[in-house]
């Protein structure tokens, strides 16, 4: 096959293969991310054959470039600013000792332990500081994590690489003076300025000219939901392509876009997160799969007794130093524990040691090679561990079979309308079809409509099943909702002990 069909073939295979083991991953907790370098090293030159993705693609080349941005601008979106004010202990620690204390005792390690020169070492030392956001998803997103946990791990996997990268990029231009590359006064000025003036300076005005502009069609005419989870995207590689067209930072410029659609437009970054950051992870995974065809193998080849102490140093000098960093930010023992476990290294370490072998410095090629190796044990390690926590953590299975029937409210102008109290006992059972019955369940009800079936007599329980953000920062509530989070809501109703012969209306405005 030539090279294009070739392309499209894998990113077909990704998409496919990620869809049919969501559910599969969802349960058991396995890392998708394992999968997918398992399935990288089936399509390359140690499987069948198909695709070598080396340090010269091209496509890996736009892979890396866009999936780092991508990781930052998904970070960003998924913080929440509020939050991050009232937690504020919690977030210096986290990104103060907890994220540069690792960092330089990973580059003292690499800098005697690999015999590394003092930039290449901190470069490491960043990049294995890294804690990885795709490997922690299904640790996020399950409520078998209590929340404090849950939110120091949001916080660090959606900032610290904003803390990491600024050290990377200033270590490459300290290697290549050193290399003697022509690197004039001038042109670090430039990159200096760049790097914290012009990207996030120009990502934070995309984002802000993207949020008035779509907020003005909105309101005039309409987007569609799903569009607007694109329109996110368009929103990190525009504020990307515009800082590194003039000589600034593309992946700080995707992060402030980022931080702009979150703290200034809830409802388009509850749009991405429900549609595009599955495209996202598309890309994302994709990627896993363009290194897993031969790169990452390569680290297999550089074990000895040096790489070994350093990987274990690596993966385990994050949890040495964050479990008592934290013992003063307002944090259980039980809770400093989990965080402090939970660090994987993964796609955003190797992005970040890849920058330096685009960049053309020397040496680079052997710094993604250690990178790797320490990735490699991070997937196997870090992601058994979490795959072992969820299923030991896993939500009880509801009790009594049959189904529940929903209905879907329809909010009048994004806003949850007031509902009646339940009935208090039911006489019979709704006609509302439901999953499983010959009719399609609908989509919508109103609120007249389901008013009519609490006038029958059907028992009815109204779900508020917003995300955290828009519950907390509305000031409507259904009157006599029951609250089920949206991530879980098989475990929220089943601790509810929600009745099963109820008809569920949802609403998530």
């Amino acid at each position: 096959m030539d090279n294009f069909t070739t392309t499209v073939a894998l990113v077909g295979i990704v998409i496919v293969v990620a869809s049919l083991l969501s559910g599969v991953v969802e349960r058991s907790g396995i890392p998708l991310v394992a999968t997918f370098l398992a399935l990288g090293a089936v399509l390359g030159p140690w499987g069948l054959g198909l695709v070598d993705i080396g340090f010269e693609s091209p496509a890996l080349h736009a892979l890396a470039m866009l999936g780092l941005a991508l990781v930052l601008f998904s970070d960003a979106v998924t913080l929440e600013v509020g939050l991050l004010r009232t937690r504020k202990k919690l977030l210096w620690r986290l990104l103060g000792p907890g994220t540069l204390i690792p960092a330089a005792l990973v580059m003292l390690s690499a800098r005697f332990l690999l015999d590394v020169s003092w930039p290449a070492a901190a470069i490491l030392g960043a990049a294995l500081a890294s804690t990885d956001p795709v490997l922690l998803r299904s640790l996020l997103r399950s409520r078998a994590i209590p929340e404090v946990p849950r939110t120091a791990l949001r916080i660090e996997t959606g900032m610290n690489d904003v803390v990491l990268l600024p050290v990377v990029v200033l270590s490459i231009l300290a290697m290549q003076s050193a290399s003697g590359t022509a690197v004039g006064g001038g042109e670090i000025g430039r990159s200096v300025v760049g790097l914290f003036l012009l990207g996030p300076g120009l990502g934070a005005l995309v984002g802000w000219l993207g949020i008035v502009l779509l907020g003005q069609i909105r309101d005039r005419v309409g987007v569609r939901r799903d569009y607007e989870s694109l329109y996110a995207l368009g929103l990190a590689f525009t504020g990307f392509a515009a800082a590194e067209a003039v000589g600034g930072s593309g992946f700080l410029a995707a992060f402030a876009a980022g931080i702009l659609v979150s703290s200034q437009d809830v409802e388009l970054c509850d749009c991405f997160l429900e549609y595009g950051e599955a495209t996202a992870e598309m890309l994302l995974l994709l990627t896993f799969v363009a290194l897993g065809t031969s790169l990452i193998w390569m680290g297999l080849s550089v074990i000895n007794f040096n790489t070994i102490i350093f990987t274990i140093v690596a993966l385990f000098i994050r949890t040495v130093v964050l479990y008592p960093v934290l013992a003063r930010a307002g944090v259980s023992s039980h809770d400093r524990k989990l965080i402090a476990l939970f660090g994987p290294r993964g796609l955003s370490s190797l992005l970040l040691t890849l920058l330096p072998v685009f960049a053309g410095v020397k040496g680079a090629e052997q710094l993604f090679i250690v990178t790797c190796l320490v990735v490699l044990s991070s997937v196997l390690i870090h992601g058994t561990g979490i795959a072992l926590f969820l299923r030991r953590n896993s939500p009880a299975k509801a009790v009594g079979g049959g189904d529940i029937p929903v209905a879907v409210v329809s909010p009048i102008g994004g806003k949850p309308q007031p509902a009646a109290s339940p009935a208090p006992a039911p006489r019979q059972r709704s006609s509302l079809p439901v999953a499983g019955d010959d009719a399609a369940p609908p989509d919508k009800i109103s609120i007249a409509e389901m008013q009519s079936l609490q006038s029958r007599g059907d028992e009815v329980i109204v779900v508020d099943s917003r995300a955290d953000r828009n519950r907390r920062n509305s000031q409507t509530q259904a009157q006599g909702s029951v609250y089920i989070h949206p991530d879980d809501p098989v475990r929220d109703a089943t601790e509810k002990r929600l009745s099963q012969r109820a008809t569920l209306v949802v609403y998530c405005a």
